[in-house]
């Protein structure tokens, strides 16, 4: 097991170099809005703080900050910009896409110099329109489009989801494609995140030839099968652990900043209706202040102890003592319901600032109705519907498995052998 360093001083300075930066993100939101996406130089700004290295191995000169570490990281960038944060998010957390694929595809990914995100992924779930056959030397995708592709607009990869159906049955790939192999549709227009540019991507045409190398078993990469060089525990982290955790620290930010903000517009402000000159001295601020706080808080809490575990996890499997299956099966449950809690404390919280800020506050130029309508997107996740995640946790809870299905947030790869049978 590879000793753990303390990186403390390396996370303090970058969030202080987020925090410098936070107030030009801010300013720069609107135009990344309209615009579909952030721009270039936004982008290398955030690169220049080290944000988009915090999950990227230390053997390619990257800080391999802990979970909890790059926790703080992206709960930093998203309180000045949501869109930012969603970006800085996808870039840590989907680094075990490509370290689960062998020493090869990580030597790709991060050995060349790169301003920005590393690699991105779409379309991970069994609806996945990609397809895959296999021929000599490789593998022939094709389908498309290949939908909510976060990051894709600047990383050198994307990793695109693709169904094989051979002898063995139907089976997920994860599929590395270079971003010059790549064309990507205008079709980003939506609610909020509006800045991410998570665009949908085609294949140049009808069909692209892949190595062999870069086309792995997606059960191989979520069971972390194949070697991939790297010494850090980080690589034997719960994927799922990692990346949810994470996710949580977007919706904790984009809260804190829209709490900051409300906080700095109320300050003699008048509420209509009322005697009140200040809205900061009246009462009824005051409560509903501290069940804003509450949320916020709670929703700190519960994502900071998710992302702890994730690294204890990552610990004891680098120490060759992994947690038993069902523990994993657990947790893994258990992290998903909890950041779907999360997500719904942080938009309620901000729900109630966006109330109490007054017609105003529905201006394009106005942060705390981004955060309102950013905030909401994350709720409405694919892997994060709230009913089904709490009744495959409270199933767990009963003594039952639960649902069995494909897809990036199986829990059924956890399961001991004697258990599957009951689901």
């Amino acid at each position: 097991m590879a000793a753990v360093q303390d990186k403390s001083g390396r996370l303090a300075e970058i969030v202080e170099k987020v925090r410098a930066l936070g107030p030009t993100l801010r300013d720069r939101a609107l135009d990344a809005e309209r615009a579909g996406r952030l721009s270039d130089q936004t982008i290398a700004d955030i690169d220049a703080t080290g944000a988009f290295n915090i999950g990227s191995p230390a053997e390619y000169g990257g800080d391999e900050l802990s979970v909890r570490q790059q926790l703080d990281v992206v709960s930093e960038v998203a309180k000045w910009d949501g869109s930012c944060g969603w970006c800085v998010w996808v870039a840590a957390s989907t680094n075990w896409i490509p370290a689960g694929s062998g020493a090869r595809v990580v030597e790709e990914v991060y050995g060349p110099q790169w301003v920005g995100p590393r690699v991105a992924g779409s379309s991970h779930f069994p609806a996945s329109r990609g397809r895959a056959r296999r021929t000599e030397g490789g593998w022939i995708i094709s389908g498309g489009p290949w939908t909510f592709g976060s990051d894709s607009l600047w990383a050198p990869y994307t990793n695109l989801g693709c169904i094989t159906d051979e002898a063995d049955g139907k089976r997920l790939l994860a599929v590395q494609v270079p971003i010059g192999e790549l064309r990507f549709l205008d079709d980003w227009q939506v609610a909020g995140m509006r800045g991410t540019g998570s665009v949908s991507l085609m294949l140049p045409s009808d069909e692209l030839f892949v190595p062999d190398y870069r086309v792995v078993d997606f059960s191989d990469i979520a069971g972390m099968t194949i070697d991939n060089g790297l010494a850090g525990s980080l690589w034997q982290a719960p994927s799922l652990g990692w990346a949810f955790s994470l996710m949580g620290g977007m919706s904790i930010g984009i809260a804190q900043g829209a709490l900051d903000r409300f906080l700095d517009r109320s300050a003699g402000r008048p509420i209509r209706g009322t005697t009140y000159k200040d809205q900061l001295q009246a009462p009824l601020t005051h409560l509903m202040l501290a069940e804003v706080h509450s949320k916020i808080r709670s929703a700190t809490l519960m994502a900071q102890a998710n992302a702890a575990e994730t690294d204890r996890l990552g610990e004891l499997a680098a120490a060759g003592t992994p947690a038993d299956p069902e523990y994993m099966q657990n947790f893994s449950a258990r992290v998903l319901v909890e950041t779907a809690y999360v997500a719904k404390w942080c938009a309620e919280a901000i729900e109630l600032l966006q109330r109490n800020s007054g017609s105003t506050a529905i201006m394009e130029s106005e942060s705390i109705q981004r955060a309102w309508r950013d905030a909401r997107v994350i709720t409405l996740h694919g892997a994060l519907n709230l009913e089904a995640l709490s009744e495959n946790y409270g199933r767990l809870m009963a003594g039952i498995q639960p649902h069995n299905f494909a897809g990036i947030t199986t829990l059924d790869r956890f399961a001991p052998a004697a258990l599957k049978k009951a689901g």
